[in-house]
């Protein structure tokens, strides 16, 4: 069997120890080396698995045989090692959101297409099996056309260098409305041509960005759109966030919980309630799609564009926010 050798950049976002685990979990990859400056964010898998590791990103990417990067960087750092990785013939995996301007998004897809690879964002959303069987639902014209979609990503505060500005890009407007609005885009299969938000700071004294937000879209198409993107789930909130839609077609509607499969415990030797998941882990179904594309030549299931579109409308929302009124796209 032929493997593809991946190599991880930073694990600065937590989300990078799942796609690992899904990473060693797939015998068609071999992981040859894990970087991150911060060598005690990654000792212990490093340890564990016996990986290589390498301080300085640029180092894993001059290995010989390396095929492809998983970036799980801070949000600003994503560009500059995506379009590196570019340069050095790598395909890319990228955690969301791709980018914090569409400037650097456009010369992150730029740099994968004139090097020939592949840029992928990380959007798992897509591979729940609440969304999976909705979309198909909806191609099978079961609640006839998409008139609107409300939604919501509404989270815990994850603090750490995501309620930097200068790191992050911004806070929970950025952060929570890019999952949902993929989706959006993904079940319309249209553009957001304009963008009316509301973001504050509610939630959390003294922070640098905003945790509550409130976004609303016009697509192409016609379809209207809103998004709570909020970091309203406190600390005792069983899970970290959730994602939902409830689509309204002309036939009917659609509800999907995207995190329903799941047993409620309530013990009081744990002292207060805990969802326990079952079913498909959408990382693992997210990085073996990646995978099994690079190695049968295909396009990358979720695309740098798809990325971009996504993150563009949070962006926007900014921008709306500052001129308090809706902004085209």
């Amino acid at each position: 069997m032929n493997k593809l050798k991946v190599g991880m950049i930073s694990f600065a976002h937590g989300h990078a120890f799942s796609y690992l685990n899904a990473l060693l979990e797939l015998p068609q990859v071999e992981v040859v080396g894990i970087a991150d400056e911060d060598f005690s964010r990654v000792e212990a898998v490093v340890n564990r698995h016996n990986l290589p590791y390498f301080e300085d990103y640029n180092d894993l990417l001059r290995l010989t045989g390396l095929d492809a990067v998983v970036i799980c960087s801070e949000n600003a750092r994503h560009a500059q090692m995506t379009i590196d990785a570019a340069h050095a013939g790598k395909h890319v995996i990228c955690e969301k959101p791709l980018g914090i301007s569409v400037t650097e998004m456009e010369q992150m897809i730029a740099a994968c297409r004139d090097n020939g690879v592949q840029l992928m964002t990380a959007f798992p959303c897509r591979y729940l099996a609440a969304v999976v069987h909705a979309k198909q639902a909806v191609e099978r014209g079961e609640i006839g056309r998409i008139l609107a979609i409300k939604g919501t990503n509404r989270g815990t505060m994850p603090g750490r260098w995501f309620v930097d500005p200068a790191l992050s890009g911004g806070g929970a407007l950025l952060d929570h409305t890019v999952h949902v609005m993929d989706l959006m885009n993904w079940f319309t299969g249209s553009k957001v041509t304009e963008v009316y938000a509301y973001a504050a700071t509610l939630f959390h004294e003294g922070l640098q960005v905003d945790d509550a937000g409130m976004i609303h879209v016009k697509f192409e198409n016609g379809v209207f759109g809103v998004l709570d993107t909020s970091w309203s789930r406190s600390k005792s909130f069983p899970t970290w966030g959730d994602v939902t839609m409830e689509i309204i077609g002309t036939k009917g509607s659609i509800t999907v919980d995207g995190f329903a499969q799941k047993n409620d415990l309530y013990s009081d030797d744990i002292g207060k309630g805990q969802h326990l998941f079952w079913g498909d882990s959408m990382d693992l179904k997210m990085i073996e799609s990646f995978v099994n594309a690079l190695l049968e030549g295909a396009p990358a299931p979720v695309s740098g564009i798809d990325g971009l579109r996504s993150a563009e409308v949070a962006l926007a929302g900014y921008e709306s926010v500052r001129l308090g009124r809706p902004v085209k796209l």
